[in-house]
């Protein structure tokens, strides 16, 4: 679970079932921070209700502030709900990419030196 995690509703009342939905879907996705980034992650979330004269409007924005990069996702759509499901599959892939970025060779390093020393 993330250490720094903060939760934010614009013109909404955050209500227990929805603070317990993004923790799961949002917060979980530490797995995905390299272990000695995960002191330094800090989430925020900022979920917003717009209203317009047809339709309600709901947005989710996720903001990861990583130790070399800043990650911001920001979705929109009818249902609260499903723009944090949306939200968590692009943050996925988001960080993912900073993975094999930024702690992407050691791994590979690791699985040639094995290769290697089979080989000889």
């Amino acid at each position: 679970m993330l250490q720094k995690f903060e939760m934010q509703g614009v013109h909404m009342t955050l209500d227990d079932n929805m603070r317990k939905y993004v923790t799961r879907k949002i917060g979980r996705l530490d797995k995905y921070v390299q272990r000695t980034s995960r002191a330094a992650a800090h989430t925020e979330v900022h979920l917003k209700e717009g209203k317009t004269s047809a339709q309600n409007h709901c947005t989710c924005e996720v903001t990861m502030h990583l130790p070399r990069e800043t990650i911001v996702v920001k979705e929109s759509t009818l249902n609260m709900y499903a723009a944090i499901d949306i939200v968590e599959a692009k943050l996925k892939q988001q960080l993912r990419k900073y993975k094999d970025l930024n702690h992407g060779g050691s791994r590979q390093r690791r699985l040639l030196a094995r290769f290697s020393r089979q080989a000889a």
